[in-house]
C-alpha cells in the first residue's frame, strides 16, 4: 500500500447527555480510533446503524469537535489548525451526504451550488470558465449541462446525489469521505453511483472513506475494511481477508447476517448476533461487544487493544486465539 495521506491516531468524540445544562454528563461517541488511509486507496468503514461511522466523518473534517487524538493530513494535524488554515485544506478533502436533497441549498440552482466551490477556491476564475466547468461536471457525473439552470427538488434521489458528488468533485480533492453515499438509493441506482465513484477515483488518483452498513457495496470497493462497533474499531484487515476470514465476533456475525440465495447458506455462520446494540450513551465498560457476544468471559471486562492478527489484520478481542474456526461462507 502506498503512504498515508490521512493518518488517524486515537480520535476521541464526546457528546453531552441529558436535558439540564448543568447536570448533562458526557458519554464517549468515539474512542480511540486509529487507522491509516493511503493516496489512491479506498477504505471502507462499515458498522451497524447508530455506532459512530458519521461521527467519525465529521470528527476527521472538524464538522464536530474531538475531544482528543490527532487527525494528520499529510503529515499536518488538522485538529490544531486555525480557522484560516483548516479553510485552505477544505479543497483537499470533501464529503457526499448520506441524504442527496437535504444537503442541497434548496434555494440555489445546480449551477450555482457546483459554481460555489470554483467562487471560493479558485477565485481568479472567471463567470464563463466557471460555468464551462460545472457543464463539464454535471456531463461526467451523468446528467445534461442545461440542467444547471434547474433546482435541487426538480430532480431523482439518484440524481441528486450526483449533484453532491459533481459538487464535492469541483475543488479536485484529494479525499473524499462517501458517509452512506448510497444507502438511500434503488438498488440499481446505487450500482450506478458507485461505478461512478470508480472511474472517478481512477481519473483522478483521490484517496476515499467509504463508509456503509452495506458489505456487497463496500466488499466491491474497498481495499482495507475497517469495521466499528459503538463508537470503538473491533477489526481492521485487507478486503479479501476480513470477507474470507474474520476473526472478531462482532465481523463474522456481520458477514454471517448478510442474505444469502442459496437456501440453508445462513445456517453456516459460525456466529449470530443476539438483540439490539445498546445506545452509545449505555455502551458497556470493558469490550463494548461483550453484551451480545457468546464467547464473553471474565476478562472481557477489561477493554481489549487492538492486537496484530497478521500483517496487516487487526483485532481488539481477548481471545482472539482461543475462538473457534470461521466457516465460510459461499459468495
Amino acid at each position: 500500500m502506498n503512504a498515508p495521506l490521512l493518518e488517524v491516531r486515537d480520535l476521541r468524540v464526546e457528546f453531552a447527555a441529558g436535558r439540564h445544562a448543568m447536570r448533562r454528563k458526557r458519554f464517549v461517541a468515539l474512542q480511540d480510533v486509529s487507522f491509516d488511509l493511503p493516496a489512491a486507496t479506498t477504505v471502507g468503514l462499515v458498522g451497524e446503524s447508530g455506532c459512530g461511522k458519521s461521527t467519525l466523518a465529521r470528527a476527521i473534517l472538524r464538522l464536530i469537535p474531538a475531544a482528543g487524538g490527532r487527525v494528520l493530513w499529510r503529515g499536518e494535524d488538522l485538529l490544531t489548525l486555525s480557522r484560516a488554515a483548516l479553510r485552505r485544506r477544505r479543497r483537499d478533502l470533501q464529503i457526499v451526504f448520506q441524504d442527496p436533497l437535504a444537503s442541497l441549498d434548496p434555494q440555489m440552482t445546480v449551477g450555482d451550488i457546483l459554481g460555489e466551490p470554483l467562487e471560493i477556491f479558485e477565485a481568479a476564475l472567471g463567470a464563463r470558465e466557471r460555468r464551462a466547468r460545472t457543464g463539464e461536471m454535471l456531463a461526467r457525473v451523468g446528467l445534461e449541462p442545461w440542467m444547471a439552470a434547474r433546482y435541487p427538488h426538480e430532480f431523482s434521489g439518484g440524481q441528486c446525489q450526483r449533484i453532491g458528488i459533481a459538487r464535492a468533485m469541483m475543488p479536485r480533492p484529494q479525499l473524499l469521505i462517501c458517509d452512506e453515499a448510497v444507502s438511500s438509493l434503488d438498488v440499481s441506482i446505487q450500482g450506478q453511483i458507485v461505478n461512478l465513484l470508480s472511474d472517478l477515483q481512477r481519473e483522478t488518483g483521490m484517496a476515499m472513506l467509504f463508509i456503509s452498513h452495506n458489505l456487497s457495496v463496500v466488499r466491491h470497493v474497498s481495499r482495507q475494511v475497517l469495521v466499528m462497533y459503538l463508537g470503538r474499531l473491533v477489526e481492521s484487515a485487507p478486503r479479501d481477508e476480513l470477507f474470507a476470514a474474520p476473526l472478531h465476533p462482532f465481523t463474522r456475525a456481520l458477514i454471517g447476517a448478510v442474505p444469502r440465495i442459496r437456501p440453508g447458506a445462513q445456517a453456516e455462520a459460525a456466529e449470530r448476533l443476539a438483540g439490539e446494540p445498546p445506545p452509545l450513551r449505555s455502551a458497556p465498560s470493558g469490550c463494548v461487544f461483550r453484551s451480545r457476544c457468546a464467547h464473553a468471559a471474565a476478562i472481557c471486562a477489561a477493554a481489549p487493544p487492538l492486537q496484530r492478527a497478521a500483517e496487516g489484520h487487526m483485532v481488539a478481542c481477548h481471545r482472539l486465539h482461543e475462538l473457534p474456526p470461521w466457516t465460510a461462507l459461499p459468495k
